[in-house]
């Protein structure tokens, strides 16, 4: 693992992980305008109104609206990778990894699936553990939601990197909760980890992410140096 600017590193204040089980369904439907997202509202209707009939922790339903900056452009294409664009995602939290592999062959679930395969163009569709966490992120508020999509070569030193770059979304953008997926053995492998996490509105975070020099200097300079694509997409609970 490499180390950029190491001073400027701040401890992530870590909780144990989770006994969660995760199924995750996301898709490419609308567009998207630069950074901006036009995700399908009757689309996003409808997989809200499936997803309330499963039996589970919690499910919610998510449309994108902004994509802020992320780094790994140059890696995905060397290695013939598209890049993350889904601007739909249904995230199912069960009580264990078994309960949700369970759950994804329910009807409800079937459903769900199958409705958005029908009018994505792209799918992306896993069941993931609990890798690490800063705190179950909380869905009982309309804030602003982030899927980060990583990818790196070596997935041990992602999740290495991941911790030691999470400190500082900690201290400067008062980040409250993330919860890091791990796709499980055998599932798709586009993605080594994808952070969920929130902050209570845009303001909280986006002009750090922007505008503080430090973001480039150390976070976007740890992931590039280390082999790490990162795809952050914002999305608004349904």
């Amino acid at each position: 693992m490499k180390l950029i600017n190491d001073h400027l590193a701040v401890g992530a204040r870590l909780v144990p992980p989770s006994d969660d089980g995760f199924l995750m369904l996301a898709g490419e439907v609308g567009g998207w305008r630069g950074p901006f997202a036009t995700a399908p509202t009757q689309l996003a209707t409808r997989l809200k109104a499936l997803a309330s009939t499963v039996e589970a922790c919690e499910a919610n339903v998510f449309r994108a609206i902004l994509r802020p900056p992320g780094e790994g452009d140059e890696l995905l294409t060397a290695r013939g990778l598209q890049p993350a664009r889904y601007d739909v995602v249904v995230l199912i939290r069960a009580a264990s990894v078994t309960a949700a592999l369970e759950l994804r062959e329910s009807p409800a679930c079937k459903e769900l699936a199958e409705t958005l395969r029908t009018a994505a163009r792209r799918t992306h569709e896993i069941v993931a553990d609990n890798a690490a966490r800063l705190g179950d992120v909380d869905h009982t508020r309309d804030g602003a939601f982030l899927f980060n999509y990583f990818y790196a070569d070596d997935r041990e030193r992602l999740l290495k990197v991941w911790e030691y770059t999470a400190g500082w979304f900690q201290a400067k953008t008062a980040l409250p909760d993330s919860a890091l997926m791990r796709p499980l053995e055998g599932e798709p492998g586009d993605y080594g980890i994808i952070n969920h996490a929130s902050w209570p509105n845009l303001r909280t975070f986006l002009p750090g992410l922007l505008f503080r020099p430090t973001f480039r200097s150390f976070v976007l300079a740890n992931f590039k140096a280390n082999g790490i694509a990162a795809q952050p997409i914002i999305y608004r609970r349904v």
